[in-house]
């Protein structure tokens, strides 16, 4: 068994103009279905990013692998985004997306170490309590590496444009799960 990367990772805003060639090549490859924007033109990314970028309840951030891109996450208020009216947000719930790079070689543990270091700098935040997601009940894969970093499916629920498993993630759930990687990871190399 392959010990996952230790990747240092940083993360800055996405510059909508300047990064619309970028994010329309990860948001309308094959791998990012579920993304939504499969049949967008690189106009129509920038201008998805310029909304976000003006917008007070959304931000969006480019993350870097070792200074190269190589995800993007976004955050946003639910009592304003996606979910408004679909559950009652708590003060300090957060939601989050993420898109890792399509690449032609993938690194075993990549993406987890990602979303792990996505809900790390999400709860850098002392006021984010916990994070909410809403990913598409298809998608299989996605809940379960949400389960391996403390999601816990709550239900159901329909949006606009998909049957979603809201999701929550409690800064104790990230830190037992990123306890029980840390001493899965000790195990294996023994």
């Amino acid at each position: 068994m392959s010990t996952p990367p230790s990747p240092s990772f940083t993360f800055r805003p996405v510059a909508p103009a300047a990064d619309a060639p970028l994010l329309h090549r990860w948001v309308t490859h094959p791998k990012a279905g579920f993304w939504l924007m499969g049949e967008s033109t690189a106009q129509e990314v920038e201008s998805a990013y310029a909304a976000i970028d003006a917008d007070p309840h959304h931000q969006a951030h480019l993350g870097l692998h070792d200074g190269r891109p190589a995800f993007l996450m976004e955050r946003y208020d639910p009592a304003h985004r996606e979910l408004t009216g679909v559950y009652e947000a708590q003060a300090g719930d957060i939601g989050m997306h993420f898109l890792v790079a399509p690449t032609d070689t993938p690194v075993h543990g990549f993406t987890r170490a990602v979303i792990t270091a996505v809900l790390a700098r999400l709860f850098a935040d002392p006021a984010v309590r916990r994070v909410v997601v809403e990913p598409d009940v298809r998608n299989a894969a996605v809940q379960r590496l949400n389960a391996a970093v403390g999601f816990r499916v709550e239900r159901p629920v329909t949006l606009p444009h998909k049957t979603a498993a809201l999701s929550f993630c409690t800064r104790a759930d990230f830190e037992t799960a990123r306890e029980t990687a840390r001493e899965n990871a000790r195990g294996a190399a023994v």
